[in-house]
């Protein structure tokens, strides 16, 4: 087995303190949801534009996929040890950086909204966009998106195939035989 660097410990400690922070922020917001926003009327913070808006989703996006808490949790959870495992075979080269921050962005949101099906049987979603009537959603959403936008053009345009190959089981094998 891999002598871990101490750059790679380093990385590893830093990932799991934001998502750590990143999951407590979108806790608290969700905190502040439920208590001044639930069984109120929607706070206008531009109207006609942008609200916040307390709902119970207990579906996924556009409300598909209804009262599925189990099949959300175990997607959830393999998501997160997907990351787990591709945050510890990351290379220590500056180029895989931003993608640190990606996976720590999606595993809080992940683990954010899991935790919510897991304590609520729901999840707590309050932020609207009035304008484009676009579905209610929450920071862990958020986060899930714009790291997952990002993450999409940076393997399009920025990362090439074999950027990945530490990924490969098979390299890993291969890398073992001439060692």
């Amino acid at each position: 087995m891999e002598k871990m660097s101490k750059k790679k410990k380093i990385f590893l400690i830093v990932d799991f303190v934001l998502i750590a922070l990143l999951i407590f922020l979108d806790q608290f917001t969700k905190k502040l949801a439920v208590d001044y926003l639930q069984d109120k009327p929607a706070f206008n913070i531009i109207n006609g534009v942008l609200e916040l808006n307390f709902l119970k989703n207990s579906g996924a996006a556009f409300g598909l996929l209804q009262n599925q808490k189990v099949f959300f949790v175990l997607v959830a959870s393999l998501i997160l040890i997907i990351i787990a495992y591709v945050l510890f075979r990351l290379p220590d080269d500056k180029k895989y950086n931003v993608m640190h921050i990606l996976l720590v962005f999606i595993a809080s949101g992940a683990a954010g909204n899991m935790i919510d099906r897991i304590k609520n049987d729901y999840v707590v979603d309050f932020i609207y966009f009035v304008l484009i009537n676009f579905p209610i959603f929450n920071v862990a959403d958020i986060y899930v998106t714009v790291a997952t936008i990002v993450f999409v053009i940076l393997f399009l345009f920025y990362y090439k195939e074999n950027d990945f190959d530490f990924l490969s089981f098979r390299q890993q094998k291969k890398y073992r035989e001439f060692k």
